[in-house]
Parts: structure tokens; C-alpha cells; sequence
């Protein structure tokens, strides 16, 4: 028997939930708001939580992670009455099982928590993987702990990989680790900067060359295919790689046979590939920038690295781990910090991510000397501009506006803040409908495409507004 906890403001909905999981054969609780949610939560394990969006005292994505980290991680099936892509795309990444749009039928409410139950059994009788090397790798946030999941998963294969994230968010530690616990870890990890391997060159230096074969190969050259034989091949920056080379390479990835320049007989390579890149290679496949079939053939395998101001929770535990190391570096007694230098760090944004720290972290310890303690003021310059210049341009709530806790308001005519946002939304939907309707000359496909709506959503919302189709 599982436990199923529910959290849904609509008690109609609350206690059809509760019925469905009792006929199932589990133990169901049925909470209505954010806290006694959270509350709820904290006091029981749970296998698995149905999350409703809109709660009268927060928003339920918000709560998502908090579920996450509790020490049952129980899975997540996200129910809302108003679907947004946005917020599908966000409870997705931060680890929902699923994400349905109400009113849903009970048999679409109830597939996603048997095969969510049917994953943790599973999961709980699989024999736990291997410790996981993870050295260079530092955090404990919901977010990389997701990532290191992927790299055990990964280590236990011989798939491709493609690795993604923003510039300085780590592909290429991620790489490494997979590289170290896999069976290959004995073997060469061989790395191919894409972006630094002049075009004329990249050729010979991935397949090699006989001696003889071009002006100046005055002896027999391996190339970094051959020196990946028995270990890992990863292509850093691999959108770079030309597009008169995509092709070849793909048949040396599908075959690992190929032929050095100047030879007349291929020879092979077994080598594992992983590959990264800070760009959207689907969107180079469009302009013809990035062969699609290449990168379906990278692809088995995808990591996306979340950037740092996604994992705020980790700051800390990477100050230390880097302070650390550059002290042992420069042969100087490590330092501390105070809690304002970390509260500076924690509010910036990080465009660099993780490489930005780790730079902002040198200057902190050389602006330091000998000080044993980084302030605030040890920081660059260019940060602490940034967050004055913020704080200074956060807008301020003007002292005329009456405060809707003011003593001068009516508590009896004062409406519950479900029913204004309800009504709020309702106005504002009404009201970019029809506006809609009207601009598309009531266009329905016109409209689905705008607007992003399937068509029965379109039409429910049209006849709940009294809005002619024509």
C-alpha cells in the first residue's frame, strides 16, 4: 500500500482524488492550501503527491523542489486548471512525473500514479548502483543530484552523449565522471576542442595521417579517433565542427572504421563519444548549420546542465570546495568569509555561471592578501555595482496606496484572494479572446496557433464566455 498525499483547493476535486486512490488500495490525505501541504509533507513519507498549481496561499510549482528534497522524494504529478507551457516546461525540469491540464477524466488522473508507484517499486528493487566518483562535482541540490543520476545511468552504457547547458555551468567535469565510472575509466579521455582546431586542420588531427600524405607529414601521425581506442572521445564545442566534416565523422561514429589521410586501408577505434555544446543544435539543424542526423546519432543520452542562479543552494558548498583549492594553489593558509560576502553571492545572477565564481573567488583572494577573511569588498567591483544598481531600481510601493491589511477596510466586504485572482484571470482571458476572435477574423486555426490553445480548450473557453465562434 502506497501513501498518496493531495493538495487541491477544490475539495470537490480533493475528495474525488482521496476515492480514486482508496478504490486503488492506498492510504490517500487530501490537504487544500500551500502550508498545511508543506506541513503534511514534512510529518509522513509519501510515495507520491498530486500538486494542484493554484493555491490559495502560494503557487504550487514553487513547492515542487521542497517536495523533492523531503527524504522520500515522492513523485510529483502536477494538476492545474489553467496549462501553461511555461509551467509545464519548469515542473518538468524541476522533477514532476507528470502534468495534466483539469478536467481530466479519471483514468488520465490515475495511469500517472500507477506507473509512478510501478517506477519506485522497481527503482527500490534494483540493486543500487556503484559510489559514484564525483570528485570535481560539487552539490547537493535537487538539480545536480538529477545530473548525477544521468552520469551513473550514462557510466553503465556505451551511448553517446550529449551534454548541454550555458557557457561555464561544467560539461566538461560531467564528462570526465562519466568517462571515470565507466568501464572505460583505465583507458584515454581524449579531448577535442572544436573551437580551437583550425578548419584545414581538423581533419588530420581527428583521423591522423600517413607520412608523406601532404606537405610538411614527414611521419606516420595518430589521430585523436585512434588515441580514443578502448576509452572516450569527447567533442567540446561540437556545434563548431565544420559541415563538410559532419558527414564523415557520422559514418566513423556509426562504424568506428576510418581511413587517415594518405592511407590506402581504414583502420578502427572503439571508442565511446561524448559530445557538448553551449548552443541550440536543433535550431542549427534548421538553418543547415548541424546535420539533424548527426546529432539524433549524438544524442542517445541527454544531459542538460542547469545554470548556477538555478541552484542558488549549492553557492556555498562551491565557495568552500574553491577557496580551498586556490589557497593550496598559491601556497597560502586557507580563508573564511562572512555571511555578507556569501549573501553577495548568492544574489547575483552568475551570467558565467560556475566559472565566473570560481574567477570571482581568485580576485577575492588576491584582493584579500593577507587578510584571513573575505568581506564583502573583496569582491570585483563590477558585482557589487550590479546589486547596488538593483537595489536601488527595485520599485517601491507608493506610500499613497492603501494597504489592503489598512485598518480602514471593510473585513466583511474584503473577497478571498482565490476568488480575485479567479475573477482577475476570467477579465483578462474574456478579454484577450474576443480581442482575438475579433483580430483573426474567427479564424479558429488561426486562433489555436496564437494562441497556443488546443481546439476543445478553445471552444470550452468560447462558450464559457459566450463568445460566437463566427
Amino acid at each position: 500500500m502506497a501513501n498518496v498525499l493531495i493538495i487541491d483547493d477544490d475539495k470537490l476535486m480533493g475528495d474525488m482524488l482521496k476515492k480514486m486512490v482508496s478504490r486503488m488500495g492506498h492510504h490517500a490525505l487530501c490537504t487544500h492550501t500551500y502550508q498545511d501541504g508543506l506541513h503534511a509533507i514534512k510529518l509522513k513519507m509519501y510515495d507520491a503527491v498530486f500538486l494542484d498549481v493554484r493555491l490559495p496561499d502560494g503557487n504550487g510549482l514553487d513547492m515542487l523542489k521542497e517536495i523533492r528534497n523531503t527524504p522520500s522524494s515522492p513523485e510529483v504529478i502536477i494538476i492545474t486548471a489553467e496549462g501553461d507551457p511555461d509551467g509545464a516546461e519548469l515542473a518538468i525540469k524541476n522533477g514532476a512525473w507528470d502534468y495534466i491540464e483539469k478536467p481530466a477524466s479519471i483514468d488520465k488522473m490515475s495511469l500517472p500514479l500507477i506507473r509512478s508507484l510501478q517506477y519506485r517499486e522497481e527503482k527500490n528493487q534494483t540493486k543500487p548502483l556503484l559510489s559514484l566518483k564525483r570528485d570535481a562535482i560539487i552539490g547537493n541540490s535537487l538539480q545536480i543530484q538529477a545530473c548525477l543520476d544521468m552520469v551513473a545511468h550514462a557510466a553503465t552504457t556505451h551511448a553517446p552523449v550529449f551534454i548541454t547547458g550555458e557557457t561555464g555551468t561544467g560539461k566538461e567535469l560531467i564528462a570526465w565522471a562519466i568517462h571515470e565510472n565507466s568501464r572505460r575509466a583505465n583507458k584515454n579521455f581524449v579531448i577535442v576542442d572544436c573551437a580551437s582546431l583550425p578548419e584545414n586542420l581538423v581533419e588530420s588531427s581527428l583521423f591522423g595521417y600517413k607520412k608523406g600524405a601532404f606537405t610538411g607529414a614527414d611521419k606516420d601521425m595518430e589521430g585523436l579517433i585512434k588515441q580514443a581506442d578502448g576509452g572516450t572521445l569527447f567533442l567540446d564545442e561540437i556545434a563548431e565542427l565544420p559541415v563538410s566534416l559532419q558527414k564523415s565523422f557520422l559514418r566513423v561514429l556509426q562504424e568506428h572504421r576510418f581511413r587517415p589521410i594518405g592511407s590506402k586501408n581504414e583502420i578502427e577505434s572503439d571508442f565511446r563519444v561524448l559530445a557538448a555544446s553551449n548552443k541550440d543544435l536543433h535550431q542549427l539543424t534548421k538553418t543547415g548549420n548541424f546535420r539533424s542526423d548527426l546529432l539524433f546519432r549524438l544524442q542517445s543520452i541527454t544531459i542538460e546542465l542547469p545554470p548556477l542562479r538555478q541552484h542558488k543552494e549549492d553557492i556555498k558548498d562551491l565557495t568552500i570546495h574553491y577557496i580551498s583549492i586556490l589557497c593550496e594553489r598559491y601556497h597560502i593558509q586557507t580563508k573564511g568569509f562572512s555571511p555578507e560576502y556569501l549573501e553577495v553571492l548568492t544574489a547575483y545572477d552568475w551570467p558565467g555561471n560556475i566559472r565566473e565564481l570560481i574567477n570571482t573567488i581568485e580576485w577575492s583572494i588576491s584582493a584579500a592578501q593577507d587578510n584571513p577573511t573575505l568581506h564583502q569588498s573583496h569582491l570585483p567591483p563590477h558585482i557589487r555595482i550590479k546589486l547596488a544598481r538593483d537595489s536601488i531600481n527595485k520599485p517601491k510601493s507608493s506610500p499613497q496606496e492603501p494597504s489592503p491589511q489598512s485598518s480602514t477596510a471593510n473585513p466583511a466586504q474584503v473577497k478571498p484572494l482565490q476568488q480575485v485572482r479567479s475573477e482577475t484571470v476570467a477579465k483578462v482571458e474574456e478579454s484577450y479572446l474576443r480581442e482575438l476572435m475579433i483580430n483573426t477574423n474567427h479564424d479558429i486555426k488561426t486562433v489555436c496557433h496564437l494562441s497556443g490553445l488546443s481546439r476543445p480548450r478553445l471552444y470550452a473557453l468560447l462558450k464559457k464566455y459566450n463568445i460566437n465562434k463566427r
